[in-house]
């Protein structure tokens, strides 16, 4: 397989779940401050830290096609 195709191969793969991931995080969390705007406190430091984590794991598989 050509460097190209493999990498981008790797980038869309590895990229697809955690995309998945902050869109239902997002969801989730606007969802429940409709619910609850009160909480808004303790759901926004939450999704971040959510968001962060699933976007790590994106950047990890750019790193892979990088070195790959």
């Amino acid at each position: 397989m050509d460097f190209s195709i493999s990498g981008g191969l790797i980038v869309a793969i590895g990229g697809l779940g955690p995309a998945i991931a902050v869109g239902l995080i997002g969801f989730k969390a606007m969802e429940a401050l409709g619910r609850n705007p009160e909480a808004s406190g303790r759901i926004l430091p939450a999704m971040l830290l959510a968001m962060a984590f699933a976007e790590a794991i994106a950047i990890y598989s750019l790193i892979l096609a990088f070195t790959k």
